[in-house]
């Protein structure tokens, strides 16, 4: 297990970062503060604390990536995350997203489909740090019906469609942001779901196109 260390340097370097972000237009402060405040050097290697904050993502095994800190910041924005929101993240992947989530105060339900990067997330040295992200392994189609319903879900992979189980598990008035792939080309088009209060309803709203590894159904060993 990673050792916590945050130096100076570690501090300027995010700084840095989050004067990058603004300047590429992401506007909420308090996702920009969570950026600031949550060290993304923790989530990589030691040897590449000289890159963990450039704006781009990296792999993180068992094919799968962290996301380029603007599309955490995208996607952060988009959903509108208020304290104590109860979110279902699909795809945790390296928890960098999870973290986000979880210092601006949302309770956080990540799902994980691949054994891999759930069993080395058991010993992610910020756990302690964030006591209101709980994690599950599973079909992310599937997601986690126990808990629901939820104030916000975020998709962090491509979906081929969208998932009628997640819409189900989404409360009345709540906002899904998915990345979904388009069939005719490689676009995948992130996508703001709004669900009625009223009835069921959906209100679907094109927010830009972005790339992401895709959603896979079932589980991986």
């Amino acid at each position: 297990m990673r050792q916590y260390l945050d130096t100076p340097l570690h501090q300027g370097l995010r700084k840095k970062l989050v004067d990058e972000l603004r300047s590429k237009g992401i506007k909420d402060e308090l996702v920009l503060q969570a950026i600031l405040k949550v060290p993304r050097h923790l989530f990589f290697d030691s040897i590449l604390d000289k890159v963990a904050y450039e704006d781009r993502a990296f792999a993180i095994g068992a094919g799968q990536t962290i996301s380029q800190p603007y599309t955490v910041a995208f996607q952060t924005q988009a959903l509108s995350v208020k304290k104590n929101d109860k979110i279902l993240e699909v795809g945790t992947g390296s928890i960098y997203q999870s973290s986000i989530l979880a210092a601006l105060g949302a309770r956080v339900f990540t799902i994980e489909r691949q054994k891999l990067l759930f069993d080395n997330n058991k010993h992610f040295c910020l756990k302690h740090q964030y006591p209101t992200i709980k994690f599950f392994y599973g079909d992310g189609f599937e997601g986690i019906p126990a808990f629901a319903p939820y104030d916000k879900i975020l998709i962090t992979a491509a979906a081929p469609f969208v998932p009628p189980k997640l819409i189900n598990q989404l409360k009345g008035g709540g906002i899904m942001i998915v990345p979904i792939q388009n069939a005719e080309d490689s676009n995948q088009r992130m996508t703001r779901l709004t669900k009625s209060i009223t009835d069921d309803t959906i209100q679907e709203e094109f927010l830009d196109n972005f790339s992401f590894v895709p959603m896979l159904k079932g589980t991986a060993k």
